[in-house]
């Protein structure tokens, strides 16, 4: 079994690259960026999605049994199209050169929950309401998949819900941050989101890889039940040895993230915002049964996760808990 992976230096990336090594497998890394784990440097060639002709000869050579396409522009900053080319001309390119591998049996297409606004649960998945211009640019993703014609391999596209873990990254380690510092208040409105451990989110695509009659589905990836958000937090502290976590009034927060909006507009960093404020009282709970019915138990809970989360923090970034 050949697996090639774009995007494998990325967190998702590097996590599933572990697990495929740890297998045994024949796997390839196709990355613009070196991996974030040097172990992983002989699997990995350094090429930009957008570069069709060296893409497609890295992959031909390769001729993989299965791709799992997680290369992508994922900042939700960016404010053109072009920014995101790479979400939209590099998913064409990943098409186009899979149409050419006589040993290709399925293709593993990432896009995100953000094709749909934060709160709004699509009635089904060809029902799109971004509302950044990222998100825009994976539903253009998820349209060049879904029109693809006359292939003889199967094709599946997940949508990560918010994943953490270790090399995780902005913007999910910022919420272990401010844990960290003791700046997570409970204020009686925090909401309930999908949230997934990368060990559970990893277990997942391998099970969406190897599982058969999957053909042209989708996928959320992420864990059951959804998070509390102050009830996570709280886990996550106590972990940390700093105690529970302490309550505020909602109009002290709701202060908070006016200053640090202005403070914001000054080029000021500040932990709260109106936009912080509105994604942690935001519910955003994804459907995830018919993924289960596919990948089955969850391999790790989530006290498990934030303990293996933590030992990862304290050894590659120096926390001291």
């Amino acid at each position: 079994m050949k697996i090639l992976v774009t995007g494998g230096s990325g967190f998702i990336g590097t996590n599933l690259m572990q697990s495929l090594i740890d297998d045994g497998l024949n796997v390839l890394n196709l990355d613009s960026v070196k991996p974030l784990k040097k172990a992983h440097d002989p699997y990995w060639k350094k090429v930009d999605i957008l570069d069709q002709p060296l893409l497609e000869n890295l992959i031909l050579d390769f001729n993989p049994n299965v791709i799992v396409h997680l290369a992508a522009v994922t900042d939700i900053i960016g404010t053109t199209a072009e920014h995101y080319l790479a979400n939209t001309q590099g998913t064409q390119n990943i098409i186009d050169i899979a149409a050419k591998l006589p040993a290709l049996k399925k293709v593993i297409y990432t896009s995100s929950m953000y094709v749909c606004k934060p709160g709004f649960i699509p009635k089904d998945y060809d029902t799109y309401t971004p509302h950044t211009t990222y998100g825009e640019s994976k539903v253009a993703g998820e349209k060049l998949v879904k029109a693809i014609k006359d292939v003889s391999y199967d094709w599946v596209i997940v949508r990560p819900t918010s994943i953490w873990g270790p090399w995780f990254n902005i913007p999910y380690i910022d919420f272990f941050n401010i844990v960290y510092q003791k700046k997570y208040f409970d204020f009686g409105k925090a909401c309930t989101k999908s949230y997934g451990y990368i060990g559970n989110t990893v277990n997942q695509i391998r099970k969406i890889m190897d599982a058969q009659n999957i053909n042209k589905q989708t996928y959320y990836l992420g864990d059951l039940p959804a998070i509390q958000i102050s009830e996570w937090a709280n886990e996550i502290s106590i972990e940390m040895k700093k105690g529970p976590i302490k309550k505020v009034p909602f109009f002290v927060l709701k202060t908070a993230a006016l200053v640090g909006d202005v403070l914001t507009a000054m080029k000021f960093k500040f932990p709260m915002t109106s936009f912080r404020l509105s994604n942690m009282t935001t519910n955003n709970v994804l459907p995830l049964e018919n993924t289960m019915e596919v990948t089955g138990k969850m391999p790790h809970t989530r006290i498990e996760g934030v303990r293996e989360t933590l030992k990862w923090m304290s050894e590659e970034k120096g926390y001291k808990f």
